[in-house]
C-alpha cells in the first residue's frame, strides 16, 4: 500500500515544515544521550547490524542509533527531516571518527531505490512521521529482501505515551490525517502496517531504566527546557499562564505516578524486529 496520492501536497507540506521546526526547538541531543542512550545500541544488537552491512537509520535525529551501527563496522545513512539534529550528530561522529552519511530527508519520501539496503532501523524516530502507513511502506521499501528491519517506539501504555496523553488537552489540535506518534508502540497496528511484507516479525515491550531525575519537577524541567514536542505545548500557552501552571502539575504528577523510588523509573517501549519478506 501506498498512500502517497492520498495526501494533499500542499498540507503535507504545511505538516512537514511545523514537524521540522518542532525537532529544531531546544537540545534533542540532551535526551538522546542522557536520558535514552541506550536505546540505539538496543536496537542495533537486536537487528544483528555489522560490518559490511549498508544501514539507513530513518529520522535518526542526532544519532541514537547511528552511531553504535558505525561503530559496529556498518555503513550508515542517517536520514531526517530536521538539519539541526543531523548537524549535532555529525559533529558527535566526527569526534569519534565515524564515517556517517546525514542527509536531510523526509521518511516518507526516500529518496532511495527499492532494496538498496541491508537494513532500516529506527529509535523512537519513525514513529513522529505524520502518515504511519506511507512511512511504513516506505521503511519496508528500501530493504532488500531478507535484510533487515528493527524499529523502537514508545507504547501508548509507557511512561512517554502517557506523558503525551497528559499534554494532549493542552496542546493545539493536531494537523488533519495526522496519526498519533504512540501508535507505533501497539502491536497490532505494527502488524498491519508491516503487513505480509516482514516475515520472522517479533514484537516484545521493554523497559528502559532511566534514573536521570532527582525528582519530578527536575524531569518537567528538563523536558520543557530540551524535547520539542514539550516545548511546543508550553509555546502555545504562552498567553495564558494559568494553564501553564496546570500542565506543570499534571507532568509533576504523571512523573510521581511513575517513581520507583529514589527518582527511578521505566519506560516502557515496544521493539519489533523482521525481515523483509
Amino acid at each position: 500500500m501506498n498512500q502517497q496520492t492520498l495526501i494533499d501536497p500542499a498540507a503535507d507540506a504545511a505538516i512537514k515544515a511545523k514537524h521540522k521546526a518542532l525537532w529544531a526547538f531546544g537540545d534533542y541531543a540532551a535526551v538522546a544521550t542522557e536520558v535514552i542512550a541506550a536505546l540505539g545500541p538496543r536496537v542495533v544488537a537486536a537487528t544483528a547490524i555489522g560490518p559490511r552491512d549498508r544501514v539507513i537509520d530513518v529520522a535518526a535525529g542526532s544519532g541514537n542509533a547511528s552511531l553504535p551501527a558505525a561503530r559496529a563496522g556498518a555503513e550508515v545513512v542517517a536520514s531526517d527531516l530536521t538539519p539541526e539534529l543531523l548537524a549535532t550528530g555529525r559533529t558527535a561522529a566526527e569526534a569519534e571518527g565515524l564515517d556517517i552519511d546525514w542527509r536531510e530527508e523526509d521518511a516518507e519520501r526516500l529518496p532511495y531505490d527499492d532494496g538498496e539496503f541491508d537494513a532500516a532501523i529506527s529509535v523512537v524516530g519513525v514513529m513522529f512521521a505524520p502518515h504511519h502507513q506511507q512511512a511504513a511502506d516506505e521503511l519496508v521499501r528500501v530493504v532488500r529482501p531478507g535484510g533487515r528491519i528493527g524499529l523502537i517506539s514508545w507504547t501508548p501504555e509507557g511512561f512517554i505515551g502517557r506523558m503525551f496523553a497528559t499534554m494532549k488537552p493542552y496542546a493545539p489540535a493536531p494537523a488533519p490525517g495526522a496519526q498519533p506518534p504512540p501508535l507505533w508502540g501497539d502491536e497490532a497496528h505494527v502488524r498491519h502496517l508491516l503487513a505480509d511484507r516482514v516475515t520472522e516479525l517479533a514484537v516484545v515491550r521493554e523497559q528502559l531504566p532511566v534514573d536521570r531525575f532527582a525528582t519530578a519537577v527536575e524531569f518537567r524541567e528538563f523536558f520543557k527546557a530540551v524535547y520539542g514536542p514539550t516545548i511546543a505545548v508550553y509555546r502555545s500557552l504562552a498567553d495564558d499562564p494559568a494553564r501553564a501552571a496546570e500542565l506543570d502539575a499534571a507532568l509533576d504528577e504523571l512523573a510521581r505516578a511513575h517513581d520507583l523510588g529514589g527518582g527511578r523509573m521505566e519506560w516502557e517501549y515496544l521493539l519489533v524486529t523482521g525481515r523483509r519478506a
